[in-house]
């Protein structure tokens, strides 16, 4: 089966952040998405530990250990970014100024319920982080994630099990398999990657999908 790898996924996710749009990348996998933002688009990238106007990874060797992201990650800062107190950051994420959060998950329900900081497991550790403000303060709910867990079970599922970070904040899920959107009627599938049926995602999702109307058709 193909799928695409975490670097092609962040370029998926690239290809549809709308320019002039104000960003947050959350931590982990929506990082990479910083590294594949077309050069005709103008996109001012949020950190929520107060940064605004960050750039792609630095090259080897050119790291500042002073300007870093979220996730403690060196970032390099564009012509005209600028740094602030995190209370203002998280005034921004709270008000709902930014227009696109793209956020990684443990699992989204078809109607956009987000479940991204604990499995609910005995001993793990919390990590909500500002995952909660992100997900009902930005206009628009990106996840990316791969379809399945390591044992094969799907994370875009009916109904959330793990704790909720927030409801029906989703509006779109990329995977390694297929995209999907999230709406009030449950989610459909906008495309899907070559080789993949709209069968086969329902059949390793368990779900009922349909192909969204302006949806690329898949090879079957």
């Amino acid at each position: 089966m193909n799928r695409l790898n975490r670097d092609q996924m962040a370029a998926r996710v690239a290809q549809d952040i709308p320019d002039g749009a104000y960003v947050n990348l959350g931590i982990g996998l929506p990082t990479k998405v910083a590294n594949y933002l077309p050069a005709d688009k103008e996109i001012f990238l949020h950190s929520e530990n107060g940064v605004l106007g960050m750039g792609p990874a630095p090259a080897p060797d050119e790291e500042d250990p002073e300007l870093i992201n979220a996730g403690k990650q060196p970032v390099t800062l564009l012509k005209g970014g600028s740094y602030f107190h995190h209370a203002d950051s998280f005034a921004m994420m709270r008000s709902g100024r930014l227009d696109v959060c793209v956020l990684g998950a443990f699992q989204v329900s078809i109607y956009g319920d987000l479940a991204n900081w604990s499995t609910g497991a005995p001993g793990a550790i919390p990590a909500v982080g500002g995952a909660m403000d992100l997900a009902i303060g930005a206009r628009d709910v990106f996840v990316m994630m791969e379809l399945l867990t390591k044992d094969g079970v799907s994370k875009l599922v009916a109904e959330c099990s793990y704790p909720l970070t927030g409801l029906r904040c989703v509006s779109r899920v990329y995977t390694d398999l297929g995209v999907f959107e999230i709406g009030k009627d449950g989610a459909r599938v906008i495309e899907t990657i070559d080789g993949v049926s709209l069968d086969e995602l329902r059949r390793l999702t368990g779900l009922p999908l349909e192909m969204a109307a302006r949806a690329r058709r898949p090879e079957q």
